[in-house]
Parts: C-alpha cells; sequence; structure tokens
C-alpha cells in the first residue's frame, strides 16, 4: 500500500474508500467488500449517520485495528468546545474504537476556533493521531494555524479534472499540509466518465477513465477516497499503482480545469447559510 507522510510523522495511505451517501444499511457490507478488496483506510463522518456500521465491518473484518486507518469528522453544529468533545465521544461509541487515526472539522462555518481548540485537546490527549480541515480555503485555512498550537496534517478538499485546485495544491505543500480530494468523480457531474479527453488517456493505458482520474490525483501528490457500492469498482479504483500517466497527459488533463466546482457553489449564499445551519441531531 502507498503512504504518504503527514508533518507529524503519521503514515497515510495514498487511497481510502468514502462512505458518502452510502445508506445505512448497505455501509457495512460496503465497508467490507472494500476491506477485502485491499482499502485500508476508511472515511466517514458523523454528518453520515453511518459511523456504527463502519465500525461493525472493523470489527468483523478480523484485521488489526492498526492495520486500519479510520476518519471521521466533526459536524458544525458541535462547534463549540464542550459541544466538540461529547461530539467526539459519540462518534467513537459508535465506531467503536478507543482511538482515531484522523479527525477533521467537516466545514468551515461557524465556531471552528472552538472546535479546533477541542480538537487540539485530544490530539494532545493522544486519542487521536491526526488532526485536519475539510474544505476549508486557503486563507481560513491559513488564519487557523496562524493562531492556534497545532497546525493542521490534512485539508480535505473537493478536487477532480473539472475543479483542479492548484492554488490550493501549491498552498498546501508550502505549509506541509497533505492534501486529499473528496468527490474526486466529481460526482459523475458534466459526464465526466464519457469525457473524451479522459476516455482517450484511458484507452491508451487500457483503463477506465475512473482509473485515470485517480491516478492523476494520486501523482499531483493527492490523497484519494473514491466511494462505490459495487465490489468490482472498488476493486477496479483500488488499481492504480500498475501504470503512470505522461507529462503530455497530464497536461491534457490540466486543460478541462474551469477552476470551479461542479457540485455546488461556496461563495453562493443561500448554499452556504444551508451548510452552516445544517442540524444533525
Amino acid at each position: 500500500m502507498k503512504e504518504v507522510r503527514l508533518n507529524n510523522g503519521v503514515m497515510m495511505p495514498a487511497i481510502g474508500f468514502g462512505v458518502y451517501q452510502i445508506p445505512e444499511s448497505d455501509t457495512e457490507h460496503c465497508v467490507s467488500d472494500a476491506l477485502e478488496v485491499g482499502y485500508r483506510m476508511i472515511d466517514t463522518a458523523s454528518a453520515y449517520f453511518n459511523e456504527k456500521q463502519v465500525g461493525d465491518a472493523l470489527r468483523h473484518s478480523g484485521l488489526r485495528r492498526e492495520d486500519v486507518f479510520v476518519t471521521t469528522k466533526l459536524w458544525v453544529q458541535d462547534y463549540e468546545y464542550d459541544d466538540a468533545l461529547r461530539a467526539f465521544d459519540k462518534s467513537m461509541g459508535l465506531l467503536g474504537l478507543d482511538y482515531l487515526d484522523l479527525y477533521l472539522l467537516h466545514k468551515p462555518y461557524g465556531n471552528y476556533y472552538a472546535a479546533w481548540r477541542a480538537v487540539e485537546r485530544l490530539y494532545k490527549e493522544g486519542r487521536i493521531r491526526a488532526i485536519g480541515v475539510t474544505s476549508f480555503s486557503n486563507e481560513r485555512l491559513q488564519d487557523l494555524f496562524l493562531h492556534n498550537e497545532v497546525k493542521p496534517m490534512v485539508n480535505q478538499i473537493e478536487t477532480n479534472p473539472f475543479f483542479q485546485q492548484r492554488e490550493a495544491n501549491a498552498f498546501l505543500r508550502q505549509e506541509g499540509i497533505q492534501h486529499e480530494a473528496w468527490a474526486p468523480f466529481a460526482e459523475g457531474q458534466r459526464d465526466i466518465f464519457s469525457n473524451p479527453t479522459l476516455k482517450a488517456i484511458a484507452d491508451r493505458h487500457g483503463k477506465s477513465t475512473g482509473q485515470v482520474m485517480l491516478r492523476w490525483l494520486n501523482q499531483r501528490g493527492v490523497v484519494v477516497i473514491p466511494k462505490s457500492v459495487r465490489k468490482e469498482r472498488m476493486a477496479e479504483n483500488f488499481n492504480i499503482f500498475d501504470f503512470t500517466l505522461t507529462d503530455e497527459e497530464m497536461n491534457r488533463i490540466a486543460v478541462l480545469d474551469t477552476k470551479k466546482s461542479p457540485i455546488y457553489d461556496d461563495q453562493d449564499l443561500p448554499t452556504v447559510r444551508g451548510i452552516g445551519l445544517h442540524k444533525i441531531h
């Protein structure tokens, strides 16, 4: 398994399995399938409502706890200091774990300063091996680490061929913060799996367009967490380390960048309001 080293020395798999939008009823068997395929990183969140099912799959897998890297996330509703500590304990209870590999603040809204200081405490207590954020812009991320004690180890941001996040990638590299991609397939928007450029490159390598997208991210130093409910697709997504994209192919994919999300506009005020005020309990 290819790994990356975080800025605190913790090793993190370069590819993991995401469970966003997988129903509770399907999560346990999907995670079990992913672990059988070979994935050793599972990414969930309190707002996904399937932490318990992830934990059940881990317990039934027969794998050693230290062999699986587990990520979950704190939702905006629980960003006050004491709320964050309680929410962490709830997630750990649902997962059935005594420590967590990576804990992320899920969105850059609300009192994320208080939340970060609670997460810093949990990290210093040894209950979490690495901490980070999700969907933070460069300026909000910089502001956070300039005025707190522990620098985030990961920023998980939407990254795909239509929204390549080049400026964010450069900033994260500069600051020693690992870039991790959510929605590496752009959630299928704009018929991305049939994109002519991606298909031509995939055909040249005897691979799928999905594999090309994941390999493109991997070669940029970005950790990926693809999701699928089909075991054969999980295996396909996992099999990205036996080919290399040429500089010419990387440049052809670079041309696809629109510099904006095909999924939602994080500058749209009603969207931001809806996310910021969304309640999960």
